[in-house]
C-alpha cells in the first residue's frame, strides 16, 4: 500500500514536470514567433547623394589600367559658345551685364579663334588627345573646330546647347529658374538639341556628358541613361570611375575636377599662371606615386580662352611636357577610360 502511494506520488511529480516543461517550450515558441513577426528596426536614413553609393578607396580592390599604367591623364578641353547678346563668364565683371559687352565677349572669343589652336599643337607634340566638353552650337558656329578635332581622334562629350548663364535655356531665359530646377520636359529639350546635333555632325552616339556649370536635376542621370549616354562627369568626388544608381545600372562616373581647373584657379582663387602649372605638376606627382599600387585617373580641365592665352600657355606647356616625359602614364580620353572600365569592371 505504501509502495503504491509512493509510485502514484512519483507519477504525479513527473506529470507536473512535463506540464511545466511544455509551458516553457510554448512560451519560448511564442516569444520566437513574436520576435520574428516584429518589424525590423530601420537603418538610419542617410543624407548622402542618392545617385551613387559610398565606397571608400581603402575598401576597393586595386584599380588597374592598360599596360600597367599608374595614371590615366585626361585633358578635358571646354569648347564653348557664348551668344554675343547674352551675358557670359566675365574677366571684368563691371561690364558683364552690358549687351553688347565687347570687353568680355572678345576675351572669351579668343579661345575659339587662337587659344585652341595653340593648345592643339602642344597636345600633338605631347601625344595627348582631348576630351572636348562641347556646347552643341559650336557645330553650327565653328565647324572648323569639329573638323580638326576629328582629324586628331579627340573625344566629344555633350556640354549643353551653349554657355549662356545658368538661368537661360540656350538663348531663352529659363522659365523654371535655374538649371537645377529644370522641368523634365525642358531638360529633355536640352538633351535632344545637344546630343541629337552631335550625333548628326559626328555620325555616332556621344558617350559622355558634362552639365553646364556642373549643375543638374535629380532626373539627369536617369535621362542621360535613357538617351544612351554612358558616362557623366558632374561629380568630382573620386580618382576612379564608379557606377551611378540608375534604372538600368549602366551609367558611370568618369573623373573630372574643379581643383586642377583653370576657371576656379584663375577667376576664383586668383592663382598666377606659374602657380597653375605647378598645380598640374604637383597633382600628377602625388597620383603617380599612389598609382604604383592602385592606379589613378587625372583629369586636367581647361578652357581655351584661359590657358590658351600666351602667358598661361607657357606654364601649361611646362606641365604637359613634364607629364609626357614619364613612363607608365596612359595619355587618354574620357571615352577610352569609360570603355576600359566597362570591359574590365562591369
Amino acid at each position: 500500500m505504501a509502495a503504491r502511494k509512493k509510485a502514484k506520488k512519483k507519477a504525479k511529480k513527473k506529470a507536473a514536470k512535463r506540464k511545466t516543461t511544455k509551458k516553457k517550450v510554448t512560451r519560448k515558441k511564442k516569444k520566437a514567433a513574436k520576435k520574428k513577426a516584429a518589424p525590423k528596426k530601420s537603418r538610419a536614413k542617410l543624407t548622402q547623394s542618392k545617385h551613387y553609393d559610398y565606397v571608400p578607396i581603402i575598401d576597393r580592390k586595386p584599380f588597374k589600367l592598360p599596360k600597367g599604367a599608374r595614371v590615366a591623364v585626361m585633358p578635358y578641353i571646354n569648347i564653348e559658345h557664348f551668344p554675343a547678346a547674352i551675358p557670359g563668364t566675365p574677366l571684368i565683371p563691371g561690364t558683364a551685364g552690358f549687351s553688347p559687352d565687347p570687353l568680355n565677349y572678345g576675351w572669351r572669343d579668343y579661345g575659339n579663334r587662337v587659344g585652341l589652336w595653340r593648345m592643339m599643337d602642344l597636345m600633338d607634340d605631347c601625344g595627348m588627345r582631348g576630351t572636348v566638353c562641347l556646347n552643341g552650337e559650336i557645330i553650327r558656329e565653328y565647324p572648323r573646330i569639329i573638323e580638326e578635332g576629328e582629324k586628331r581622334k579627340w573625344a566629344w562629350i555633350g556640354h549643353g546647347v551653349n554657355n549662356a548663364p545658368a538661368n537661360f535655356i540656350g538663348n531663352v531665359r529659363n522659365p523654371d529658374g535655374s538649371l537645377s530646377e529644370l522641368s523634365e520636359a525642358n531638360e529633355r529639350k536640352i538633351l535632344e538639341a545637344t546630343l541629337g546635333g552631335m550625333k548628326k555632325a559626328l555620325g555616332r552616339q556621344t558617350k559622355g556628358w558634362l552639365s553646364p556649370f556642373l549643375t543638374h536635376t535629380d532626373n539627369t542621370p536617369r535621362l542621360l541613361e535613357e538617351y544612351g549616354v554612358e558616362y557623366l562627369c558632374d561629380y568630382t568626388c573620386d580618382d576612379h570611375p564608379f557606377r551611378f544608381n540608375t534604372p538600368k545600372n549602366n551609367l558611370i562616373s568618369v573623373p573630372y575636377t574643379v581643383e586642377v581647373n583653370d576657371i576656379p584657379a584663375f577667376l576664383n582663387l586668383g592663382v598666377s599662371s606659374e602657380a597653375f602649372g605647378d598645380m598640374i605638376i604637383d597633382q600628377f606627382d602625388v597620383l603617380y606615386e599612389e598609382g604604383a599600387t592602385n592606379a589613378r585617373c587625372m583629369p586636367i580641365c581647361l578652357h581655351t580662352f584661359h590657358v590658351g592665352q600666351p602667358n598661361k600657355f607657357k606654364h601649361l606647356r611646362r606641365a604637359f611636357e613634364y607629364i609626357a616625359s614619364h613612363r607608365d602614364v596612359w595619355l587618354t580620353t574620357g571615352d577610352d577610360v569609360n570603355d576600359w572600365y566597362r570591359k574590365q569592371y562591369m
